[in-house]
């Protein structure tokens, strides 16, 4: 079984508990105007690589891996796009007791009946899923990543409802996805999820703009800066605000 990799991480500190063995695909629908991996948008490129190849250099770095209480966090691109694929990768991570975590922002969620019986099977093998929220208003999160969010919603009722551990994760982008009224909206809707086990804000930066450069793209958020540290504490604090986090 053969992947679209991007890129790999050996020894990544913020992806998920611990240290993890990050794996970025290749691949995603979504077109996020922060995004800061756009040269991994493209469908069916990047390096092929095996699950046996991946689980060999894993396994190199276990020793540090498994005394930080890390794992592999598979990110992206999305890696959804490639059930199969994360289906075989996982299933050997268990068989070496290895902490399995996806970051996803469910972009590509369907109710089509392959996809539901892939992601079944994948969340057997599945300890940690960092969901990550653009918007919660449906024509802004049009604005912000090209497509509505009604799916993506639905996926993280789904996983509330097979009590799947998740990471809620929101990247605060001043002017953006900073709105109050949003950010208690969305914090109204992480409270009817049971399955929260950490909030996390991601400041926005710009440490991406030089790629969308390198592929003859336009940055559009050119002009907006980070947040300071008070306008990340403000929305953390909204959004834990309502939130009942499972132990």
């Amino acid at each position: 079984m053969l992947g679209n990799i991007h890129s790999i991480e050996t020894l990544g500190t913020v992806d998920g508990p611990g240290i993890r063995y990050v794996v970025f695909t290749q691949g995603c629908l979504l077109r996020c105007q922060f995004c800061h991996n756009a040269d991994t948008w493209e469908i069916g490129t990047g390096k092929q690589m095996s699950v046996s190849e991946l689980m060999n250099d894993l396994i190199s770095y276990l020793p540090f891996i498994q005394s930080s209480g890390g794992g592999i966090t598979v990110s992206g691109g999305e890696p959804l796009l490639q059930l199969p694929f994360l289906i075989e990768l996982f299933k050997e991570c268990k068989k070496k007791g290895i902490h399995t975590t996806i970051d996803s922002s469910g972009g590509c969620y369907s109710n089509a009946k392959l996809f539901q019986e892939q992601l079944a099977e994948l969340l057997q093998y599945t300890d940690l899923i960092l969901l990550d929220l653009k918007h919660i208003n449906r024509k802004k999160h049009i604005q912000l990543t090209g497509m509505p969010n009604d799916h993506i919603l639905e996926f993280a009722k789904l996983l509330s409802s097979k009590q799947v551990p998740v990471w809620i994760r929101h990247v605060l982008v001043p002017t953006i996805t900073d709105d109050e009224t949003d950010l208690n909206e969305m914090a109204n809707f992480i409270s009817t999820l049971n399955n929260v086990k950490k909030i996390e804000i991601l400041p926005y930066h710009k440490l991406g703009v030089y790629k969308w450069e390198a592929l003859g793209l336009q940055y559009p958020l050119k002009e907006i800066e980070p947040p300071n540290d008070s306008q990340v504490e403000k929305a953390l604090h909204i959004l834990k605000g309502k939130c009942q986090f499972t132990s």
